[in-house]
């Protein structure tokens, strides 16, 4: 029996997980309320470590966190990895309404369902043991799952700690359906540049592993443990990030080795009392599972000027935990020419700047603009190419009567190009499942892969692929609100009709992901309070 052609599968998941305007991506079709997902997974049986809260203490300014050596590093210990976590994965507020109450986080997810979760990977360090760490994010605290000799643990992990996400598909699968893997994958490429951020807040750098295998990195997390999560949902292993003042790639034969001989110790809650099966989303799993591989050799940026920002006098932290998603925007709202431009700045890839440097790879998405209210420049649709050669590419799957026009008043080294100068808030909103926010902002994003020669890379980087377009919605979530405005990232849009609409024919390129932002309205209803006042 001949094996299944794992590239075969991936783009029989794509074309299946795809919304058309006459029939959506099979999905459950109503929300269970009885079965919604905890939004918090525990491990039963576990030492709990608790955080300190200190970002309220945390000096740098945003503007710092893109000029390389700004912030000296701080001491690798529990306090600063506390702090870490608080800014990345923690809670940012909590929202109520209706006797209903409900977290936000730093790092933004799909309907707010939060499918990633983050585990710690560190040597013996002040206050904390070798070994394997849950983050619970709840009570900001660490779970020990795993209690290690120091020896082999230390000499491998010298200077750095690891930081491991995986994803519970069924979070969003309980919501979306099929198309949840999808997400599953934003929402991890979300959380990489929420690290990234937060690391360099700290004058850390983050570097992502691309050598080890999923099977490893399930291995080391204790994900593949049947016994800690029997009855409860299984978690599917991501990335590892190295983290720390001069991270490095990771061999994980000896952690492995010492894992196998340590003492691990929890059960994992169960999140659902019942659930309904998907099969799409373990054959599409199965089918991008990593191997072991050798580690990319990074890629060298083209030198760029210094990151423009409009981020004034915004610290970090306080960037970070207002970071929200808008349900509406005014329709009025503005965006002016100098805020566009250091917006898309932002998303060009610099060396030593986050979130570019964690990833190893030349860019492969690149926007496609719908810009509506921007003062200066004329309405219509934009392409940003972001990487070498990407607007040779890009020219040649469009339209061959594109425009391709300069920006006036752009800066030289940004490639900002207008296609068609045309008012399309109606087609934004069109392709965005006929959602208001879509229009009604001051431009909207559709982020566009390079998918075929992603793809012939090795299945595994359908996912690296979400994880940029994930990068590319935290860079903009940051960057809007440094702007005074908000930002929104849109998972529900009609693939296809968009692809028609850019004049692209079969399958070489794809949209991955919808953004858009603007002037935010606030529904007043709702009542805020902090992240952690739960904790007194």
């Amino acid at each position: 029996m001949t094996e299944p052609d794992p590239i075969a599968a991936i783009l029989a998941y794509h074309r299946l997980s795809k919304h058309r305007p006459d029939a959506y991506a099979p999905g459950p079709g109503y929300l269970d309320w009885a079965n919604q997902p905890d939004p918090f997974r525990r491990f039963a049986g576990c030492p709990q470590l608790p955080l300190a809260l200190g970002a309220d203490g945390l000096e740098t300014g945003f503007d710092a966190l893109f000029r390389p050596g700004a912030r000296p590093p701080a001491s690798l210990d529990r306090a600063h990895l506390g702090l870490l976590l608080e800014l990345s994965l923690g809670l940012a507020a909590w929202k109520s309404h209706g006797g209903n109450r409900w977290a936000l986080r730093c790092n933004p997810s799909s309907g707010n369902l939060h499918p990633t979760e983050g585990y710690l990977v560190c040597p013996a360090l002040p206050e904390l043991e070798a070994g394997v760490l849950h983050y619970q994010s709840h009570d900001h605290c660490l779970e020990q799952r795993l209690a290690v000799s120091e020896g082999a643990w230390n000499r491998v992990l010298d200077g750095q700690v690891l930081l491991g996400l995986s994803s519970i598909a069924w979070r969003e699968a309980w919501k979306y359906g099929a198309r949840a893997f999808r997400y599953c994958q934003l929402d991890a490429g979300h959380a990489l540049a929420a690290l990234r951020y937060a690391a360099a807040a700290l004058g850390w750098q983050a570097r992502l592993l691309t050598g080890p295998a999923d099977a490893a990195i399930a291995a080391l997390l204790g994900l593949d443990r049947e016994a800690d999560f029997s009855g409860a949902e299984t978690e599917s292993p991501e990335l590892l990030l190295a983290i720390g003042p001069a991270p490095r790639d990771c061999p994980l034969d000896e952690l492995l080795a010492a894992a196998q001989s340590g003492r691990w110790q929890g059960r994992a809650n169960r999140l659902s009392s019942e659930h309904r099966e998907w099969p799409q989303i373990p054959a599409v799993e199965a089918a991008c599972r990593k191997p072991e591989t050798l580690p990319m050799v990074p890629w060298k940026p083209a030198e760029l000027p210094p990151q423009r920002s409009g981020a004034g006098e915004h610290s970090a932290a306080e960037l970070f935990r207002r970071r929200r998603s808008a349900q509406a925007f005014a329709p009025r709202g503005r965006l002016d020419r100098e805020g566009l431009f250091d917006l898309l700045d932002a998303l060009l890839p610099r060396a030593g700047v986050p979130p570019w440097d964690a990833l190893p790879w030349q860019p492969a998405l690149h926007p496609m603009l719908f810009l509506h209210q921007v003062d200066g420049i004329e309405p219509g649709l934009y392409a940003l190419p972001r990487g070498p050669r990407a607007m040779n590419a890009l020219s040649e799957a469009l339209r061959p009567d594109w425009l391709w026009e300069p920006v006036e008043g752009a800066p030289e080294h940004l490639p900002l190009r207008l296609l068609l100068p045309y008012r399309l808030q109606d087609t934004a909103r069109q392709l965005a499942c006929l959602q208001e926010i879509a229009g009604d902002s001051c431009l909207a994003f559709g982020m566009l892969a390079d998918f075929r020669q992603g793809l012939e890379r090795g299945p595994h980087w359908y996912r690296y692929l979400y994880w940029e377009a994930g990068v590319l919605g935290q860079s903009l979530y940051l960057q809007a609100e440094a702007l005074g405005l908000r930002g929104t990232g849109i998972g529900c849009f009609f693939d296809d009709p968009f692809h028609q609409l850019l004049g692209l024919e079969g399958e070489a390129w794809q949209i991955l992901y919808m953004f858009t932002l603007g002037q935010a309205l606030e529904d007043r209803r709702l009542g805020t309070e902090p992240p952690y006042a739960h904790l007194g």
